[in-house]
């Protein structure tokens, strides 16, 4: 597929249309890049096995400002690309302001919010980072020697906040007496890519006695799954499948199905239904990650007391606490 490296301008948008004998789409990464390893990656990993399963073929582009976010919606509308998908919350503020320019149009937000009631052309599809980061933190507890685990999200929003609650929630079911230190990277949108800040935060946990380190930091949780590496401790990748990135010292990852978010939206076309969709446990939208690079840091007694509470979350015996229902969290301090 073919980067866009740079928005399309007015020449290049009529050439687009013209060549277009059925609607394409198109897919908007969220800052921090295509390849972070982790949130965006994963919505490139499905738009690439869209292409590869269907024989299709679809635009996409790396944005590097957050002015550039309104330039691209526009771009890819005017070009005739549908749906248009995008990623990241931080874009729904443009999807309000431009999706009614294009009726025509139909335009994907994961992780953003509109209302849907105003903009009948956008799908909003959302996740339940909490419940898949309360199973992450089941294992965080069952794993740690030190009783005490870390959490390193990126922007401080409550997006995020939801991932860290959720997982204090999973820490404290397996271990009541467990202490959960959480740190943020950052309140602007760089927060997303600065691996050595990512790096820093951890080595700060590790001296408070934190030995497993959870990451829900975009780029920026390379860093901290390198250093954790490096260190001697156990990390916790998120969004993306991320235990290859340290074979044998990633303890497991916060299954985040953006990439079947985008496949299936690709998949459905210009015949996309808008609305809400909502990707909970049942429907396997978040979950954790089991591979041979994890398996032996994983013990049959720990997966197992997972997948029971995974089992009792679907059936609604246990309620995980959501952040951004009521903006507090039961057992962590912010």
């Amino acid at each position: 597929m073919t980067l866009m490296k740079s928005l399309m301008g007015a020449a290049a948008a009529v050439a687009l249309t013209a060549g277009l004998a059925t609607a394409e789409p198109a897919l908007i990464y969220d800052l921090g890049g295509k390849f972070d390893k982790s949130f965006n990656e994963a919505a490139h990993n499905g738009a690439e096995r869209w292409a590869k399963d269907t024989g299709g073929s679809y635009k996409d582009i790396e944005i590097q400002t957050e002015a550039q976010r309104e330039q691209a919606v526009r771009r890819f509308a005017e070009a005739g690309f549908n749906p248009v998908v995008t990623t990241g919350f931080a874009i729904a503020s443009v999807l309000e302001e431009v999706a009614g320019d294009y009726p025509d149009t139909n335009f994907v937000t994961i992780d953003g919010w509109v209302d849907p009631e105003k903009h009948p052309n956008v799908l909003i599809i959302g996740f339940t980072e909490h419940e898949g980061s309360y199973l992450v933190g089941m294992m965080a507890a069952q794993a740690s020697q030190s009783g005490t685990v870390g959490f390193i999200g990126g922007m401080d929003v409550p997006l995020i906040r939801k991932f860290a609650c959720g997982y204090a929630q999973g820490v404290k079911a397996a271990n009541p007496d467990a202490t959960v230190i959480a740190n943020m990277t950052g309140t602007t949108p760089s927060a997303w890519n600065d691996p050595v800040k990512g790096s820093e935060l951890t080595k700060a946990q590790i001296s408070q006695g934190a030995d497993v380190v959870y990451a829900a930091a975009g780029g920026t949780g390379v860093g901290v799954l390198q250093t954790a590496a490096d260190e001697g401790i156990l990390s916790i990748g998120v969004d993306s499948n991320q235990n290859h990135l340290h074979p044998g010292k990633v303890l497991t990852s916060m299954l985040k199905r953006v990439d079947v978010a985008v496949y299936n939206v690709m998949t459905a076309g210009e015949e996309m239904e808008p609305g809400v969709l909502v990707l909970d446990l049942s429907a396997d939208g978040v979950g954790y990650a089991m591979d041979d690079n994890n398996a032996e840091l994983v013990s049959g007694d720990m997966q197992s007391s997972v997948e029971d509470a995974k089992a009792k979350i679907i059936a609604g015996e246990i309620d995980v606490h959501d952040y951004t229902s009521d903006d507090s969290c039961p057992v962590l301090n912010f």
